[in-house]
């Protein structure tokens, strides 16, 4: 009977430790829990700022942080300063240590033990395997008004192709002010970033060509900006130092580098730019003959043109902008598909027009349609004068010499209509146009050398069998009987800065030396 005693009251007791001996422990070992806190804050801040520092790099690549990342730091931040606070308050409690009261010292070593144990399990959970980002497209890229056209599906392909074949580094998108280059880029930087093509995408306007003086400052901009996005930091401070740090860091790149909107030649390598490895540029302009010289060995395939707008995706494009009124109102449709016609395949025009006309009725359709086609600055079309003409007067101010410019306005006065080598000819060598030529063959050289410039800029179209032949193909060589045609809306814009042109007379009077047939 005493042995069961005996072994009863060895178990009582031997609970009774048990359940008390942690208890106690918050009495007698409090500094020890308290310092052992304190280790493990340390331990958390340390992994905190890892995570940070992945974070801020994450961020200078334009990658979004995951949910989950922001949710831990934020918690990290939240437990640090309890735990701060808690160690405060033993401070305040305690007198070098020593907390007379014995409450007190119970309760911050509880809360100590407790918080310590949390603080561990936060700290595991700051591990991301997956990474503490994710790739996203670096730009929002899809205009307003983009729709994916069927008639840009296959240089679209093109492009992509291109993008895969290691053989091409440079590629080139051409074609006239607001047909869409731009859109269209930015379109196939995100396609190719949806399918992996790359692991940085970097887009630079580079309008800022326009402007000779501004070339070293724009070549500043561009190490700028792709160390931005590679999150590479400089160590040099001049362009040549940088240059060569870029080119070594984007030799270890998958990356694509948009160049759009080219004015002017520059030197890519300059830059820091590398025409190998893993570097692909997709350069744009308005000029064939920019990209001609910034790719100088490329394929011929190389380079894509961006067309106009066939009239049904035209046609659309302005409903999707005036709304559904268009379809319902029988008379307003007629009208509303004239004015279309006009803009020829345009998005920037069709854009401006039917956002200026949203809303209106058959009248001011109307009088906005006689403006089209009457009136070399439509001064009742909202918009159409600062976003579409003086867009394209840019092609016109970009123009390196007089002769050029000055035959680019006798194309737009002589018509709409298709332009013959010979008919111009007949109006170059009837007036005092261009200076120092006496013969018809001579003639026959310097406009041919003129046109093709103008064709290469997009100000004028190549012409076969009434199809707009969107390439390069006029040589001086060629037959004289071959044809051009000027689009609409830069006829208009040709017409505007004749009439106020110091040769106005002189064009008129190559109109009247001409065979007397506007066309």
């Amino acid at each position: 009977m005493a042995e069961i005693v005996y072994a009863v009251a060895g178990k009582v007791t031997e609970y009774t430790v048990a359940t008390i001996e942690p208890h106690l422990r918050y009495l007698f070992r409090h500094r020890y829990l308290l310092e052992f806190l304190r280790a493990e804050v340390e331990k958390l801040r340390a992994k905190m700022q890892d995570v940070q520092t992945a974070v801020d790099e994450a961020v200078r690549r334009g990658d979004e942080i995951r949910p989950s990342v922001n949710i831990w730091l934020n918690r990290v931040d939240e437990i640090t300063g309890e735990a701060e606070e808690l160690m405060m308050d033993e401070n305040r409690s305690c007198f070098h240590g020593l907390c007379p009261n014995l409450k007190s010292r119970y309760q911050l070593s509880r809360e100590a033990h407790r918080m310590r144990r949390f603080i561990t399990e936060i700290e595991m959970n700051g591990s991301f395997p997956d990474g503490v980002s994710y790739r996203v497209p670096p730009w929002n890229i899809i205009s307003k008004y983009y729709e994916h056209w069927d008639s840009r599906a296959s240089t679209m392909k093109k492009i992509m192709d291109a993008l895969k074949d290691d053989r091409r580094q440079r590629i080139g998108v051409w074609g006239m002010g607001g047909v869409g280059k731009t859109v269209l880029v930015k379109q196939v930087a995100q396609l190719a970033w949806q399918r992996k093509f790359f692991t940085t995408e970097v887009y630079i306007d580079m309008s800022w060509t326009r402007e000779s003086g501004r070339i070293q400052q724009g070549i500043a901009k561009i190490q700028e900006q792709i160390a931005y996005a590679t999150g590479l930091k400089f160590e040099g401070s001049d362009e040549s130092t940088r240059a060569a740090e870029l080119m070594r860091s984007l030799k270890r790149e998958k990356i694509l580098i948009i160049l759009d909107d080219i004015w002017k030649e520059i030197d890519l390598r300059e830059a820091g730019i590398p025409f190998e490895y893993g570097c692909k540029i997709l350069m744009a302009s308005r000029d064939l003959q920019i990209l001609h010289l910034l790719c100088k060995d490329m394929d011929a395939e190389a380079y894509f043109p961006v067309k106009h707008l066939p009239l049904e995706e035209a046609w659309s494009l302005c409903k999707k902008q005036a709304g559904v009124s268009l379809e319902e109102n029988r008379e307003l449709r007629g009208v509303a598909i004239e004015v279309v016609k006009e803009c020829e395949g345009l998005p920037i025009a069709i854009v401006t027009v039917a956002k200026a006309l949203k809303g209106e009725g058959v009248a001011i359709w109307e009088n906005a349609l006689d403006e089209l086609r009457s009136s070399p600055t439509p001064t009742n079309i909202r918009g159409m004068d600062e976003k579409v003409y003086s867009s394209l007067k840019l092609s016109y101010d970009n123009l390196e010499s007089e002769q050029v410019k000055r035959l680019f306005l006798l194309c737009g006065m002589l018509g709409y209509g298709d332009i013959s080598m010979d008919h111009l000819l007949k109006y170059v060598m009837g007036s005092d146009l261009f200076e120092r030529v006496s013969s018809l063959e001579e003639a026959a050289e310097e406009v041919s050398k003129l046109v093709k410039i103008l064709i290469d800029s997009s100000l004028l179209f190549l012409v076969d069998d009434r199809q707009i032949q969107y390439s390069s193909g006029w040589h001086i060589e060629d037959d004289r009987n071959k044809f051009f045609r000027m689009h609409r809306v830069v006829c208009a814009v040709a017409r505007a800065i004749a009439s106020q042109h110091p040769h106005w007379l002189v064009l008129k009077k190559a109109l009247q030396s001409g065979d007397g047939q506007k066309r």
